[in-house]
């Protein structure tokens, strides 16, 4: 068995738990909806055993260091931290709903890593053979994931008022937003889910700018990826000082964790593909 074959495994789980939430949501069935949180937690399974795998594989042909290394191995990381985020709040919430909402950002993620990158264990330079790489990116990618998670309730909360405005003008409600949690509860997971995400941000820049003076002798030094880390993390800090101090609930908290997501992956993705530092990934 190979770390490529788990993986495979890993994108057939994330699309049948998508579906399965789908058909959760118009069928109200909560048989359903327990078989979609089966999936997800075999996709989990699988994709942490392919991680393990892939790691064992990097040791065996003389390469000591975590397959956090290179572009796929970073996506199939996110996917397995949104997981591990999603599976979290459900145990702690029962939410199942959500699942139809965050799911599809850990698919989309396996899928264009299986179809489109190159999965080939390459070694690190050997400036960049250091621990704190490990820490760097676990840090970083939990806190992202927490970010998808609260973009995820965001859209929600979007429609749900929406819908529920549409419904008081007089226009019949859709049935599918009777699985939806109340507004109340979207709007107090988004902000939990971004109280996870912060932290963990805030620890992967720390660790980074560790890495970076471990690396290159200096601990900030202003390159695109940094920046941009920075400026998502003020989108963030803005966010909860705005709760916290003007009492930002709703539609602008929603549409500010959204923008938030969005300015992440441009963080993660556009900055390390689109424009040339010390982070971007060699052609």
């Amino acid at each position: 068995m190979t770390s490529s074959f788990l993986f495979n495994i890993t994108t057939v789980a994330y699309f049948v738990a998508m579906v399965v939430f789908i058909v959760y949501l118009t069928s109200r069935n909560q048989t359903i909806g327990f078989g979609a949180t089966l999936a997800c937690w075999a996709g989990f399974v699988a994709n942490t055993g392919a991680i393990g795998m892939r790691w064992y594989e990097a040791y065996a042909m003389g390469f000591e260091q975590a397959p956090l290394s290179n572009l796929y191995e970073s996506v199939v990381f996110f996917a397995w931290s949104i997981l591990l985020i999603y599976l979290a709040f459900d145990l702690k919430y029962r939410y199942r709903a959500v699942g139809a909402f965050v799911i599809p950002f850990a698919f989309g993620g396996m899928l264009w890593a299986q179809w489109r990158l190159d999965a080939t264990i390459q070694p690190l330079v050997p400036a960049l053979q250091s621990n704190w790489l490990t820490y760097h990116v676990i840090t970083c990618f939990i806190g992202y994931a927490a970010f998808a998670m609260a973009c995820g309730v965001s859209i929600m909360y979007l429609i749900k008022v929406g819908k529920e405005e549409k419904s008081a003008e007089g226009s019949p409600a859709g049935g599918l937003l009777g699985m939806f949690p109340s507004a109340k509860v979207l709007d107090d997971l988004n902000y939990k889910a971004i109280m996870v995400g912060f932290p963990m941000l805030t620890l992967g820049i720390i660790t980074g700018a560790a890495w970076a003076n471990y690396a290159w002798g200096t601990y900030w030094s202003w390159d695109p990826k940094e920046t941009w880390s920075l400026i998502v993390w003020f989108i963030y800090a803005a966010f909860l000082h705005a709760r916290f101090t003007r009492g930002w609930v709703g539609r602008r908290a929603a549409w500010l964790s959204i923008f938030g997501f969005a300015a992440t992956i441009f963080c993660y993705l556009g900055v390390n593909l689109v424009l040339s530092g010390l982070h971007s990934y060699g052609s």
